[in-house]
């Protein structure tokens, strides 16, 4: 089953953009640092994953 990269970029960075805005609401509330690093985190490896499927596409042709 193939899948389209433009899809997959398009889902993982709606989960980026909920992290941010995840982030940005827990700095207003002055949440524990733990939640924020999450965010921070969950960001990152969303960041990480559109790169990363974005590389697979041009090496395999997903």
């Amino acid at each position: 089953m193939a899948s389209n990269i433009g899809s997959v970029v398009t889902l993982v960075s709606i989960g980026v953009i909920c992290w941010v805005i995840a982030f940005v609401i827990a700095l207003a509330v002055g949440a524990d640092a733990k939640v924020i690093w999450t965010c921070l985190f969950g960001a990152g490896l969303g960041l990480t994953g559109i790169r990363y499927s974005i590389r697979r596409n041009k090496r395999s042709g997903i």
